[in-house]
């Protein structure tokens, strides 16, 4: 039986990774502070703070793999000196955010040169090569994109169902030359738990099929069986009204600035042909849209437009237009 280790475990992506190890046969142990929900049944939680000295007390022996899912660095050094050195196999989970040039699509990109470890892709940055430097070839580096599915805590994919479910006039940008791509939650940790189980090692981008924008609010329009009307605004009326790209308060989700469009068009080869796989776009609509009627469509939201704020924005955009 193989004995995995969840550098987390409660929230919403390490649960998921924590779940699919338990589905497998693994004893899975979860390490975290207990704050941000329950492990999946079957797993085991080790309660404790990693900014500690003693937060790596209680567990013994070696691990078949750990996963990580940190990446601040009072948090992810520890770990590696009291971990790195007990495990066969170590997956980090990044982010695609560490690229500094965009337009050069697959993981021969460059990325940032950390200067300010409390912005996120440079801390993301540090975590890897820290990581690499106590792991060597034992260290899968999973660079996922936008992630969706049920759970999703930043509101940026749900945010789009959600909204065309309650009806009436949705406020969108223009969608030409914009695209959407993103990997279901069950997807990248069913993928991450088959890395660690074959040995995958390297750096791999875990992202989904590139979509244009229009296709996916039209997706999301048919799922929810949306009977309103739209109402398109160009980026200069957006963001004159204050309305950012994104996520957020006072958004418009998944709507990036032009010059940000290769962001989301990354190339899934290597994922691929990694034994990574990917379901229907539709499916994972449908899987969001059954999660935001469960949470509630009027509840607030990290991501996105308020009622109030759309039609204030609406009303804008109606005197500017005279």
């Amino acid at each position: 039986m193989a004995r995995v280790l969840i550098l987390g475990g409660t929230a919403w992506l390490g649960r998921e990774i924590a779940r699919e190890w338990v589905a497998r046969g693994a004893e899975v142990v979860c390490l975290a502070r207990g704050r941000s929900g329950d492990i999946p049944d079957g797993a085991r939680l080790v309660t404790a703070d990693r900014t500690t000295p003693e937060a790596f007390d209680e567990l013994d022996g070696t691990w078949d793999e750990v996963v990580e899912l940190a990446y601040e660095p009072d948090v992810v050094a520890p770990a590696l000196d009291a971990l790195a050195d007990r495990a066969a196999h170590w997956t980090l989970v990044s982010s695609i955010s560490v690229y500094a040039d965009f337009t050069i699509r697959d993981e021969a990109a460059p990325v940032v040169e950390p200067s300010d470890l409390t912005q996120y892709p440079d801390a993301k940055v540090a975590a890897e090569r820290a990581t690499a430097a106590a792991l060597g070839g034992r260290l899968l580096i999973a660079r996922p994109g936008l992630i969706a599915g049920p759970g999703d805590p930043s509101d940026r994919f749900g945010y789009w169902p959600a909204r065309l479910a309650r009806g009436g006039t949705v406020l969108r940008p223009r969608g030409e030359g914009r695209f959407v791509q993103v990997i279901d939650v069950a997807d990248l940790a069913a993928w991450i738990a088959h890395a660690g189980s074959t040995g995958v090692t390297g750096v791999v981008d875990a992202v989904g099929k590139v979509n244009r924008f229009d296709d996916v609010l039209a997706l999301a329009a048919d799922v929810t069986g949306f009977a309103g009307s739209w109402r398109v605004a160009g980026d200069g009326e957006l963001a004159a009204g204050g309305i950012g790209h994104w996520a957020g308060p006072a958004s418009l989700p998944l709507w990036l600035p032009e010059d940000a469009a290769p962001m989301a068009q990354r190339d899934n080869a290597r994922f691929r042909a990694a034994g990574g796989s990917l379901r229907p776009l539709r499916e994972t609509m449908v899987r969001t849209l059954e999660d935001e009627v469960g949470r509630g469509l009027d509840r607030e939201r990290r991501s996105g437009l308020s009622l109030a704020e759309e039609a204030a924005a609406l009303e804008r955009l109606r005197r500017d237009a005279g």
